[in-house]
């Protein structure tokens, strides 16, 4: 049986904030950087972007890595510009769901992301009449920050011991099946989102309706 739910980790990306792939490889094209665009469109972003997301490498260096492999002349603020088209932003109905919560869940953010994205969310989707991204979260966990991303089980260990709960009371919603397959073998209940928007419906987290 498992027990109730006093602890919500949420991803970022696929569960919060929506993501158009095509959008960015536009972009990438637009500003001449095609060997970019084309590593995107064939989903190699992990090799290519992994390095940012665990802190290994700053936004200048990663500007200077995409000129290099698409040989071409774009700043540093062009290349910004493509990578962050990618994010479309986070709908005012999550972030009512989100404060509709807090009164009765723990709530915190664990996301694999990097600078650059993390920088245009909180500027264009948390900061808003006189909210901030600490409005909707008591802490917020970032890959590029603690030097280590999902799936390792290290970054949940170190996510239940900072914030000081407990895997069986927690739940995790995240869009990768990997990720969510992690995290319960620590003991944490998931939710794994298909639609970026299946968590919204959910009334309660119970035995009853939340997958296991």
């Amino acid at each position: 049986m498992k027990q109730q739910v006093k602890n919500i980790i949420f991803d970022l990306g696929g569960v919060l904030v929506g993501l158009d792939k095509h959008r960015c490889i536009s972009a990438f094209e637009q500003i001449g950087a095609k060997a970019v665009a084309e590593y995107v469109r064939d989903h190699r972003t992990a090799d290519l972007f992994y390095d940012i997301e665990v802190g290994q490498m700053t936004t200048a260096d990663f500007c200077k890595e995409v000129r290099t492999m698409a040989g071409c002349n774009a700043s540093d603020e062009e290349i910004v510009w493509a990578w962050n088209q990618l994010l479309t932003g986070i709908p005012q109905m999550k972030k009512k769901r989100l404060l509709a919560l807090k009164p009765s869940y723990r709530l915190f953010l664990l996301s694999n992301t990097n600078e650059m994205h993390w920088k245009k969310c909180v500027t264009d989707d948390f900061t808003d009449a006189h909210m901030t991204e600490r409005s909707y979260f008591e802490q917020i966990f970032l890959s590029y920050k603690m030097n280590i991303a999902k799936p390792n089980r290290q970054i949940f260990e170190r996510v239940l011991n900072a914030a000081g709960i407990q895997a069986t009371e927690t739940l995790f919603i995240d869009d990768s099946l990997t990720n969510c397959q992690s995290a319960a073998q620590l003991g944490i209940q998931v939710f794994h989102e298909t639609t970026g928007n299946d968590w919204l419906n959910k009334q309660e987290w119970d035995e009853d309706n939340l997958f296991g």
